[in-house]
Order: structure tokens, then C-alpha cells, then sequence
């Protein structure tokens, strides 16, 4: 008896790619003032188990909220300190929304609201030299 093979699998997508190094979430914000934060009504702290304080939040349809500030262009996280591109921080780090979560620094979402903000799209790791890889002083002479 041969025992059926396993079946094929799907090809990796390129979107869950591992996220190029040396993008600093804690020095960009792009993405907190680019996109509209939706999530699930239920991750608002005004239902059992929620997170995210409602009092920050707008409703967008019955079962959706967004982040206030980014119902509207351009967009703004209410909770999002600090300025673009150089020091921000999310003040409700801790309670943010599985949306918040699920973005990661380098991916698709990510290098979209940098580019859309002016801010390098390729890591600075990317296109510096790594320090091994160079000639040595002395194989020069």
C-alpha cells in the first residue's frame, strides 16, 4: 500500500519576509500618522478584556473604531508623541490596538507611510559597508 505524499505547499509570500534591520519605530512615528488605525470595537477598554481607552477612539461603522486623529487627512494618532521622523513615542504603548501590533518596521505598511512622510525607505544598514567586508589599510600599499 503507498501511502498518500504530502501535499504541496504554498510558495513564502513576500510580505512575511523578515523586515530589513535598522528601522527605529521610536524615531520614525510615519506609520501612526499615515494610516487610518482601524481594529475590532471589542480591544477598546469599554468591553470585557479591551485595552485600548475608548476615550481615544472614534467609531467607524458598527463594528469597527479607529484611533483618533486618523479618521481624517492628514492623519494623526491622538496617542502618537513627539515629532515625525525624529524622537515620537506611543503613549499608550502598552494598550495599543492588534493593528498597531501587527505592523513591523520594514514591511510593506511601514515603507509606505515613511516614504509618504520623506523618510529613507532602505535601512542606513543597508547601504553601509559592512566594516569586515573592507580592505585593509595595509593591503593597500
Amino acid at each position: 500500500m503507498t501511502l498518500p505524499s504530502e501535499p504541496p505547499r504554498a510558495p513564502a509570500r513576500a510580505d512575511t519576509a523578515a523586515p530589513p534591520p535598522a528601522f527605529d519605530c521610536q524615531r520614525c512615528g510615519a506609520c501612526c500618522a499615515y494610516f487610518r488605525v482601524s481594529f475590532y470595537w471589542g480591544e477598546a477598554d469599554d468591553a470585557p478584556g479591551g485595552t485600548v481607552p475608548v476615550a481615544l477612539t472614534r467609531p467607524v461603522n458598527a463594528h469597527l473604531r479607529c484611533m483618533a486623529g486618523t479618521e481624517k487627512r492628514p492623519a494623526r494618532c491622538v496617542a502618537l508623541a513627539g515629532e515625525i521622523g525624529h524622537d515620537v513615542a506611543c503613549t499608550i504603548y502598552a494598550q495599543r490596538s492588534s493593528s498597531c501590533q501587527e505592523l513591523q518596521p520594514g514591511d510593506d505598511k511601514c515603507l509606505r507611510a515613511r516614504a509618504a512622510h520623506g523618510l529613507e525607505t532602505v535601512p542606513a544598514s543597508a547601504t553601509s559597508p559592512d566594516p569586515a567586508q573592507l580592505p585593509s589599510p595595509s593591503a593597500s600599499r
